[in-house]
């Protein structure tokens, strides 16, 4: 029977690109993964013609690109939904939007999503100090809201007072008793009036990896017993004025709806209760969760969401609006903390492979006199392999593997012998697996030493500073070649990194469409024959930037910031980009001074010299080259 030809539908399918895609994703004719920023009418561009414009530029690999339009699209998508089920639902408050900029602290990023939101009122969310320090700056205008999560000390309290002065809508809100004394306190010694909001613990639990955030043994908030005790702070304080919104967060990328739905329920009831007794709420904040479907499956496991952003905002509009009515108090205006929805498709990291670490050989050098028994047995066994005896023979293998690792370490068997059978071993197992690729189940035994045959591709990059979701929580991230999609990837493997870890891997890739029930723990590749072979590491805008670490001390990665423009040919340019961090820039970091380093280096040269251990040119030459290479990237160029 002869094989169809290989065709960009069937990448599309094996990467599931129209899944996790969200429209923004494909895949043209010619092979390449493209980008549209603006899903509805705007161009496709290439990520190979971006890669090619930064290489331009000067900078190298690892690179991080961020599609600026998509972010602004993103903020634009959020906001018109839920104006969209404000008026299905004739709702009577507003949507005011917050986006919590730990999830990407980058100003440009900032600035972008504060720009594209100001239409809408959309406001900034901060839950530390430095973070308050920036929104205070960026933030412009009026109408919109500085959400202060987090707990709070004096400093906290008296810049968000300084905002308040200047005409911001500044919420501080509650996280515990004693912080709402030093709010009320404060408030006093500086004759401000502030904004407070107070976040009710709720007995509604989360969902996926974050849902200790929530449920009544989470970390922040007022349980009911607290929260009276609150309002009776707050009466004798004559500040029930000030009191306007209540908060709940129940977690991180909250997969199943139905979760949302329980805990917006929950907090309404909340709200309706505090209003009935005589506090002017005007504002209810659901919080963040709103997921990301990373793998693609729309369904209610870790990686992804079973619900719409349509169906999303309508839920929380609809429970709210039916818990107002049974109580009957006012519709309140909705804050949401949607972060990772809104920056996670913005940022596509590229990756060069340059090398491939292969577990079997085609051929291996024959070593010393004739073949040793054990090879002669694994090349019988391969000779008359078929699908009738494929277990029974798999049987066999391993015990001659297991002889020869005997005698090996008993000093019986040489190096040569020990490489054919190794090499032998891995191509039989290659072939017996073969036979069950189209089949409907197999052995357990097969497919446990199906995980150890992948090749592993190396890669120009650290997970644990570009992916330490994925490292620490074992967040999915969508991955695909870049390029070469109108090929056949004849190739499964893993990714490894250049740092010195053997964690430094990615071994759990997302399932194509036909298999979502686990992660795979292989990757379809292309032969790689020496050529630059790019990786795409897609949506990786929320807090991989950010929660990076310095293991290796590689440091931040390139970056170019990319916009449409139809005056282009290739219809974009790259409006800025960052370089990442140097050598001398990382062990600045952890207290190295670049000119205390190249005068140490000096001494130890001239010393050197002195000995006759080096000429005075070449010493001058060998000090040039470090003081130099202080400047050059932490990563790998070739």
């Amino acid at each position: 029977m002869t094989e169809m030809p290989w065709t960009t539908s069937d990448s599309i399918r094996t990467y599931n690109i129209d899944g996790w895609g969200n429209r923004y994703f494909g895949v043209n004719a010619e092979g390449n993964v493209t980008v549209r920023p603006l899903p509805d009418d705007g161009p496709d561009i290439e990520i190979t013609r971006v890669i090619e414009d930064a290489r331009e530029r000067g900078l190298g690999f690892p690179l991080l690109i961020r599609f600026q339009d998509l972010l602004r699209h993103r903020v634009q998508t959020l906001n018109e939904a839920f104006r969209a089920a404000i008026k299905e639902l004739d709702y009577q408050g507003q949507y005011r939007g917050v986006f919590p900029i730990k999830v990407n602290q980058l100003r440009e990023v900032v600035e972008e999503i504060m720009d594209a939101g100001e239409p809408y009122h959309y406001g900034i969310e901060v839950g530390s100090k430095p973070e308050l320090f920036a929104a205070l700056a960026i933030h412009k205008d009026p109408e919109s809201l500085i959400i202060c999560n987090g707990y709070k000390d004096p400093l906290f309290i008296q810049m968000a007072l300084l905002g308040r002065k200047l005409g911001k809508q500044i919420i501080m809100v509650v996280e515990k008793l004693e912080e709402l004394r030093a709010i009320i306190d404060v408030s006093n010694q500086l004759g401000v009036k502030p904004l407070i909001g107070i976040r009710v613990r709720l007995s509604a639990k989360g969902a996926g990896k974050w849902a200790t955030s929530g449920g009544e043994n989470a970390k922040f908030g007022l349980g009911t017993a607290d929260l009276v005790e609150a309002t009776e702070m707050l009466r004798e304080a004559e500040m029930v004025e000030q009191f306007v919104l209540v908060h709940f967060h129940i977690g991180s990328q909250i997969p199943d709806i139905q979760t949302v739905k329980r805990a917006v329920s929950e907090a309404a009831r909340f709200y309706a209760k505090l209003r009935q007794m005589g506090f002017p709420i005007s504002h209810m904040d659901v919080g963040g969760g709103l997921a990301v479907d990373y793998d693609g499956s729309k369904s209610s496991c870790d990686s992804s969401m079973n619900y719409s952003l349509a169906e999303y905002t309508r839920d929380i509009v609809w429970n709210i609006s039916e818990v107002c009515r049974e109580e009957q108090v006012p519709h309140p205006n909705i804050v949401s903390e949607s972060g990772r929805a809104i920056v996670a498709h913005h940022s596509v990291l590229v990756v060069d492979v340059f090398g491939i670490i292969e577990k079997t050989k085609t051929q291996v050098p024959e070593i010393g006199e004739p073949k040793h028994k054990l090879v002669r047995d694994l090349i019988e066994i391969r000779n008359t392999l078929n699908r009738n005896n494929r277990r029974e023979f798999f049987h066999d293998a391993v015990q001659i593997r297991d002889d020869a690792e005997a005698r090996f370490n008993l000093g019986l068997l040489d190096l040569g012998a020990k490489a054919q059978i190794e090499n032998l071993f891995w191509i039989i197992t290659e072939e017996i697996i073969s036979f069950y690729q189209h089949e409907a189940s197999m052995p357990s035994e097969i497919r446990a030493i199906e995980k150890s045959l992948g090749d592993q591709f190396l890669c120009n990059f650290s997970v644990f500073q570009s992916m330490l979701d994925h490292w620490a929580l074992g967040q999915l991230f969508p991955i695909a070649p870049l390029h070469r999609l109108n090929e056949k990837p004849l190739y499964y493997g893993t990714l490894v990194d250049i740092t010195c870890d053997s964690d430094g891997k990615i071994s759990r890739f997302i399932n194509d469409s036909d298999a979502r029930d686990q992660a795979n723990d292989t990757l379809p590749l292309h032969h790689f024959n020496g050529k630059p072979y790019y990786l795409g590491f897609f949506l990786m805008g929320a807090y991989q930037d950010i929660m990076g670490d310095l293991h290796n001390l590689f440091g931040r990665v390139n970056e170019a910031h990319v916009f449409l423009d139809s005056d282009e040919e290739s219809g974009f340019y790259i409006e800025e980009t960052i370089s990442g961090n140097t050598i001398a820039d990382v062990l600045g970091l952890v207290q190295y001074d670049k000119a205390l380093l190249a005068r140490m280096m000096k001494k130890q040269i001239d010393a050197a010299i002195k000995r006759d251990v080096l000429k005075p040119n070449e010493g001058m030459r060998l000090l040039e080259s470090y003081e130099n290479g202080l400047n050059s990237t932490t990563y790998l160029r070739f």
